[in-house]
Parts: C-alpha cells; sequence; structure tokens
C-alpha cells in the first residue's frame, strides 16, 4: 500500500494510536466529569477501566507498533525536551515527524497519571485503605488534568510554530511531506513511515472491543466488575436474609 496520497501526505499514525489517543481522551473526560455525581457511579468507574485497559494496549503497542508508536522513537532525555522548549520560544525549533522532546514528556506523564489514576480509582471502589487512596486517586485526576491542559497547550504552539495541525494528523494520521527532523536528530527523508495494512485490522479490533465492553456493561450492569466492595457487602446481606427466610419458612412447614 501506498503511504503517500496525491497532495504529498504520508501516515505517521496508525489506527491503532489514533483509536487509543481519542479513547482516552473521551474515558478520562467522561471519568473527571462524573467523578461528583452518585447517580452515575457506575458510568464512571466503565470510564476507569476503559482507561485501564487502554493503557495496557498503549504499552504493549509502544513495543511492537509502527514507528513513530514504539517508545524508542521518542526516548528523550530531559535535556533535550528543554532545548526543544528554548527553541520553540526563539522560533527556530525543529520540526519531527513524530513526538518532539517536550511532546514526548508530556506523553509518558499522561501515561502515568492514567495508570495511577486508574489504579487508585479501583482501590477505592473496593474499599482498600480507608480514604487514603480516595485522596489519592482525586490528587492525581486532578494532576492528569493540568497534563492534559498542558498537553493541548504544547500542540497548539506546536502546531503554529511548525505551521501544520497536529490534531488534525491525530485524526488522519497523516502529515504533508517535506524536510523534517526524525528521532535523534537525524534527516526523516527515507525514514519508514507507519504501514496501514494489517494495523487498520488491529485499529478496528481495539475500536470493536471498546464499544463491545461499554456494549456489555450497559446491557448487563456490568456484573461483578460494577459491584465493588460497598455492593458485594450488600449482596451478602442479601444472601444471607434469603437464606434466613428460607430456613425459617422449612422449619414453619416442618
Amino acid at each position: 500500500m501506498n503511504d503517500s496520497s496525491s497532495t504529498g501526505s504520508r501516515l505517521v499514525w496508525d489506527l491503532p494510536t489514533r483509536v487509543f489517543h481519542w479513547a482516552l481522551a473521551g474515558s478520562f473526560l467522561g471519568a473527571y466529569l462524573l467523578a461528583e455525581e452518585d447517580g452515575s457511579r457506575n458510568l464512571h468507574v466503565m470510564f476507569g477501566y476503559t482507561v485501564a485497559g487502554l493503557v495496557v494496549f498503549r504499552v504493549l503497542w509502544g513495543f511492537v507498533g509502527s514507528t513513530h508508536a514504539r517508545f524508542r522513537n521518542f526516548a528523550y532525555g530531559p535535556g533535550a525536551a528543554m532545548a526543544y522548549l528554548r527553541d520553540l520560544v526563539r522560533g527556530r525549533a525543529r520540526d519531527y515527524e513524530g513526538h518532539n522532546p517536550a511532546g514526548s514528556w508530556a506523553i509518558y506523564a499522561l501515561l502515568a497519571l492514567a495508570a495511577a489514576t486508574a489504579l487508585t480509582g479501583w482501590l477505592n471502589y473496593n474499599q482498600v485503605g480507608g480514604e487514603t487512596f480516595e485522596e489519592i486517586h482525586e490528587v492525581l485526576a486532578n494532576a492528569w488534568l493540568v497534563m492534559v491542559v498542558l498537553h493541548i497547550g504544547g500542540v497548539v504552539v506546536s502546531s503554529l510554530a511548525h505551521r501544520r495541525n497536529l490534531a488534525v494528523a491525530m485524526i488522519t494520521g497523516r502529515r504533508r511531506s517535506g524536510s523534517v527532523t526524525a528521532a535523534g536528530g537525524e534527516a526523516a527523508p527515507g525514514h519508514p513511515p507507519a504501514s496501514a495494512g494489517p494495523r487498520w485490522a488491529l485499529g478496528s479490533a481495539l475500536a470493536a472491543a471498546v464499544l463491545g465492553f461499554w456494549s456489555w456493561g450497559v446491557t448487563t450492569g456490568g456484573g461483578s466488575l460494577l459491584v465493588g466492595a460497598e455492593g458485594a457487602a450488600e449482596q451478602g446481606e442479601h444472601a444471607e436474609h434469603g437464606e434466613a427466610a428460607r430456613l425459617h419458612e422449612d422449619e414453619d412447614d416442618d
């Protein structure tokens, strides 16, 4: 398959990476907005499980995915990130085909915050550690929000500086061809692009998995996933009351 179109663009972000990106953004937004809504607690938890699954996928995809999705493609040190930001302020920052050094640190921070927020949310939901994990969960969620705002700001500034819409590129997966800088400061011409072939199937499967999980949760009520420690205790009490009632009926029959 030809990765270049008639308009001179090339595929950079594969479909699995794009599905992950927007699914994670939507899950965070949904979970954050519903965090204080008692009547929407199950939806909040469903978003949390979705975040956890997406993070697991992205970590694996960071090792076996296409060129720009792999962690080694944007493994920059803090010095490189600071240098990029300084050059960006001065209007002479290099244009990277994949993640730039500053953006790479934002990606790692977002993944770490997503994983930690999902874990502490699950612990709190199952009443582990009392109120400790509830407080930690709230702090992490707010830190995640701050990181999201910084990330969006960085995308806007970089888009203006390099005269290309990075948000649109994460939707289409394509960017216009040209002289850009690849990972490590090497010239991009000849740099292997993302392959569209079987990754379309995997990206579609990831989207189907997320939609399937939500369809199952909505139609079945989520089963044990949405019970939590409090719900499990209530179910246990109902079961005990039911057993006691049954024994009482048996005694009356005798």
